[in-house]
């Protein structure tokens, strides 16, 4: 089953989820902010989007920048922090079996649904 992690705050986000509610298939949706991933799922996510923990990171919030911005951290710190402060997870995120996606833009969810 398709798998939205969704902040309905994001603009980009709840375009995402329009996208996925116009495409007539059932998905979930994961409020990641409510029902936050472990370092576990988080690492599982990374490695199915291809990409490496801090490409993951909104670097603009007020919380990288403030706790995190310019240190030395090792991927697993990265995944800690976003797990401890989900709000720097970037978002949406859309898993589809083996394939993932950032939706940034939204339409990149259209490759993998």
């Amino acid at each position: 089953m398709i798998k939205i992690y969704h902040n309905n705050r994001c603009s980009k986000s709840r375009c995402g989820l329009e996208i996925l509610e116009n495409s007539g298939k059932e998905f979930q949706i994961v409020k990641y902010l409510e029902d936050i991933p472990t370092e576990k799922e988080l690492a599982e996510i990374i490695n199915l989007l291809g990409i490496s923990p801090i490409q993951l990171v909104r670097k603009t919030e007020k919380i990288w920048k403030e706790e995190f911005k310019g240190k030395e951290l090792s991927d697993s710190e990265i995944i800690k922090a976003m797990v401890n402060n989900p709000k720097l997870i970037e978002r949406p995120i859309v898993i589809n079996g083996k394939k993932a996606v950032i939706g940034r833009p939204p339409e990149a969810i259209l490759d993998i649904i």
